[in-house]
């Protein structure tokens, strides 16, 4: 197996792992702490202190402690920080995408794609700071006025997942230090060095201490639900599977806390018979293989009318069996690793599920090499109704085929499933355009599309993929109370 590099290790020195609480860095309490991998050779890439229940509450303790001068802080110079930070991201690019990539597995070019991308949360809320503002009316009846106001909600956690382990931090603490929210931050323990380093930046970037603490550990549950209970805890974000996310609302229930809950999907990528096949085919690539598939984004089963089909699944699979997949460090790579052996092992499951009802392999569908958890990008085609995997999110570059006769049918099948996170529709036909998206029960859709994600843009989706919006004119509300002040003026 192949070692870290020179240049890896020094890259992986200049990252802090510690906690980050009240603006220091720390050991656990336990004095102990746990390995990060990289899944491209299974072996350790270093270690991080694992934060105790007791870290946790002295994170909680820190943040609100800190919300008081925090929220009275001027909106233009919250703006300002975020502003630095996005600048201090953008400079070092190179290294937050060789951190990512050595973490988490995914290509260099794809990890600077997603430092990119969270670099862009910090600059869209720093002048969405400023922008937050009440009303100031006149009661129907005259006698009094109506005062309205904005204000912060408070301490808030965040739990955030391992596909995007910078993004996904951005994406929410961009808005709650626009709004004047304190925060604690709980990563995922396959990559807690990205949020490490962002943590590192916000310092540097002038964020006062208390504001942002950082606490990585083996131990999500046992950290997290003492937090969501305590009373001084008022908003709780999470990124992660829907089953996890049930849990935690439920917990949430005793607080009666704010929560925003983005959750699992299950994309179903519509293709008519009247789309633009190169187009759907190279919105298929993107929405399939964007992060090795493993994004809840991803397209997760394709519903293909049947004129179609086969010309579809054929030019699929030509376009992913040239795909080079490899170690994401490695010149020329396209798909790197999944994360764990576990996740292989889901994949692998849900694909013998899906052949043994009667699904046909175009390409791919096996291991690559000893080393790491590598997978072949998959098409399987005439996956019948009723395998699993088009019913459970694969997380994985396996893209299965079905075929529908009509609008109606291929909306009933978009449509059988609890999730609603995102969906994709090809067709050159205005009507059905607009018909279709409205029908679709989805919180995003993208229309001749095969990427949604947009800083600007509301995040998030219905039924069971979650609650509340990130990103946006949106995202700044999950973080603020509305005030309503009765002025009488006789």
């Amino acid at each position: 197996m192949r070692s870290v590099s020179d240049r890896e290790q020094a890259v992986l020195s200049n990252v802090p792992t510690g906690l980050f609480i009240g603006g220091s860095w720390r050991d656990s309490s336990s004095g102990t702490r746990f390995d990060v991998t990289d899944p491209s050779t299974g072996k350790m890439l270093t270690t991080v202190a694992d934060a105790t229940p007791e870290d946790g509450k002295d994170a909680l303790t820190a943040a609100a402690e800190a919300q008081q001068s925090w929220g009275d802080t001027p909106p233009r110079e919250r703006g300002e920080i975020l502003r630095g930070a996005f600048e201090l991201i953008t400079q070092r690019i190179d290294d937050l995408a060789l951190v990512m990539t050595l973490e988490m597995g995914k290509s260099v070019a794809e990890s600077r794609s997603e430092v990119t991308y969270a670099a862009e949360f910090f600059r869209w809320f720093a002048e969405e700071a400023v922008r937050v503002s009440g009303r100031y009316s006149m009661a129907p009846t005259g006698g009094s006025r109506v005062l309205t106001m904005k204000q912060p909600v408070g301490p808030s956690l965040f739990i955030t997942p391992w596909n995007f382990p910078m993004a996904m931090g951005t994406r929410k603490i961009g808005p709650a230090v626009a709004a004047g929210c304190t925060m604690v931050v709980k990563p995922a323990a396959e990559t807690p060095l990205s949020m490490l380093a962002l943590a590192s930046i916000m310092e540097e970037a002038g964020l006062p201490e208390g504001v942002l603490n950082v606490v990585p550990t083996s131990s999500s549950g046992a950290l997290a639900e003492p937090l969501i209970r305590d009373p001084r805890l008022r908003k709780l974000s999470f990124t992660g599977s829907t089953g996890v996310g049930r849990k935690l609302i439920e917990q949430s229930a005793e607080q009666v806390l704010r929560v925003s809950m983005e959750l699992g999907g299950n994309a179903p990528f519509l293709i008519f018979d009247d789309a633009d096949l190169d187009a759907a085919v190279e919105g298929a690539v993107t929405a399939k293989l964007r992060n090795v598939g493993e994004a809840c984004t991803a397209a997760n089963r394709f519903h293909v009318h049947e004129s179609v089909a086969d010309e579809f699944a054929t030019r699929l699979a030509e376009r992913l069996s040239a795909l080079r997949v490899g170690r994401g460090t490695d010149d020329g790579v396209d798909v790197g690793p999944l994360i764990s052996a576990e996740q292989r092992g889901t994949v692998e499951t849900l694909l013998a599920d899906a052949v043994e009802r009667g699904g046909r392999v175009l390409t791919g569908g096996s291991r690559v090499g000893d080393a790491g958890y590598f997978f072949e990008p998959t098409v399987v085609t005439g996956v019948p109704a009723g395998a699993r995997i088009l019913a459970e999110e694969v997380f994985g570059p396996v893209a299965p085929i079905t075929t529908f006769k009509s609008e109606d049918d291929a909306l009933a099948q978009a449509n059988d499933t609890e999730f609603g996170l995102v969906s994709y529709v090809y067709t050159r036909d205005l009507q059905r355009a607009l018909r279709v998206c409205e029908r679709l029960e989805t919180g995003m859709v993208g229309l001749n599309a095969g990427i949604v994600s947009n800083v600007a843009a509301p995040f998030g989706g219905v039924k069971a993929s979650g609650i509340g919006r990130e990103g946006g004119f949106e995202g700044i509300e999950e973080f603020l109370e509305t005030k309503y002040v009765s002025v009488a003026l006789p």
